[in-house]
């Protein structure tokens, strides 16, 4: 019968340990009523145990640090940290060790190693060691492979690898919601749910616009000449709660024309979230770049520029409408004009507008007369393209507020 040779025994031994930060121990208390057998025992060695707050002493709280028991759990955007140690527990002298640290993920292979290079010699009892850290930025099982080789004194050479499996999770949800304003404004709705288990300190959450945009943040209100956030002076996102950012980009000065034709898909930015748990741990999150389908305008797009918000009943009213050819052809614009039964059109219908080229605009001045109160509908514009004989038709293009300009004040 064939007998396997006995697993060699290496020299070297090897040590992986996760740095993390210690977190407050948590004691199990054990009460009882006065009437009960034990009295006040219990009561009075809570008291009396030191990793107890006083006066606290049975709301499971503590104030003294415990190092972790286990791995614990790595979220997407912390930094990971261990520690590696290899040490001679043999009695001869190793040379020429090498360690290597690769951190092994489901799209790549990654190097840790602070130094590649060899260590001449290791005496008894020594050791080598090494700190890696490294940003976790996917999701998922990790692998990480510590491998070393070495010589003995009697020139062989050795080597053996160790591995440490992990999963990263995920800390937050994130979901947007793109609204289009009549002018070329963007308001983006981030929500953001904290779906760990412990409370996040929300440090940062910003947009990093496109190129093209200005951001502004609309997170905060003017308070007593002070700028306070709308989630009031607390940062702490409880486990499972969710907050609502919101944000408004206007596209550049030299890309305000542009940004109103653009047809298809539009790049709009990214968000930057940094954020602490536990004792200051910090984490980082940024979003792969947003996008959004950017309104469709047709051929003609027609726009308001300027209009009252309240009108008074039966007296003529200004506005100034914004006509933008978004077709890749010449237009020759026809202007017509209908009345409605509460909104009449002043001036004169069918006039010619001329010739507007892909991508130009022009404005016009129009007057109205509302003959009905309350809140009106401006209606009735129409444009034809003489070249093709083509109309483009507008109704309830904005509202007004209409009032009775005869309404006296009785002293």
């Amino acid at each position: 019968m064939e007998v396997n040779p006995p697993k060699q025994e290496h020299l070297l031994a090897l040590k992986v340990m996760r740095l993390t930060k210690p977190t407050l121990f948590t004691n199990i208390p054990v009460t009882c009523e006065e009437k009960d057998l034990p009295g006040d025992l219990f009561n009075q060695l809570m008291r009396d145990d030191p990793s107890t707050v006083n006066g606290a002493e049975i709301l499971m709280l503590g104030e003294m640090l415990t190092l972790p028991q286990n791995f614990g759990n790595i979220f997407l955007g912390e930094t990971f940290s261990s520690y590696i140690s290899v040490h001679n527990d043999s009695n001869q002298v190793v040379k020429d060790i090498l360690v290597k640290a690769d951190l092994q993920t489901s799209s790549q292979r990654l190097n840790l190693s602070a130094s590649n290079a060899a260590v001449a010699e290791l005496k008894p009892d020594c050791c080598i060691d090494d700190v890696i850290h490294h940003e976790v930025k996917e999701i998922g099982t990790h692998i990480l492979v510590c491998a070393v080789s070495y010589t003995t004194q009697s020139g062989e050479k050795m080597y053996f690898r160790k591995f440490f499996k992990f999963q990263v999770l995920k800390p937050l949800d994130v979901k947007t919601k793109f609204y289009n304003a009549e002018t070329d404004e963007v308001f983006l709705e981030a929500q953001i749910q904290n779906i760990t288990t412990s409370p996040m300190f929300m440090e940062k959450v910003s947009l990093e616009p496109s190129i093209m945009y200005n951001v502004a943040e609309l997170n905060s209100v003017n308070q007593a000449g002070e700028c306070v956030t709308t989630f009031g002076s607390r940062a702490y996102l409880q486990p499972m709660d969710t907050r609502q950012y919101l944000y408004c980009l206007k596209p550049k000065k030299e890309f305000a024309e542009k940004a109103g034709i653009i047809k298809g898909v539009t790049v709009i930015g990214k968000l930057d979230i940094v954020w602490k748990t536990n004792l200051g741990e910090r984490g980082r999150l940024q979003t792969s770049q947003l996008q959004r389908m950017a309104p469709g305008y047709g051929d003609v797009r027609l726009s308001l520029e300027a209009i009252p918000d309240t009108v008074n009943l039966e007296e003529p009213f200004h506005i100034t409408c914004k006509i933008t050819n978004c077709s890749e052809r010449t237009m020759d614009l026809v202007l017509e004009m209908c009345n409605t039964n509460s909104i009449h059109w002043c001036g004169i219908s069918g006039r010619q507008l001329g010739k507007l080229h892909p991508s130009s605009s022009l404005c016009l001045a129009l007057t109205l007369l509302s003959s009905v109160q309350g809140l009106q509908s401006v209606s009735g514009l129409r444009l034809t393209d003489t070249f093709l004989k083509r109309t483009y038709e507008y109704d309830d293009i904005a509202q007004v507020c209409v009032v009775s300009s005869a309404i006296k004040v009785e002293s």
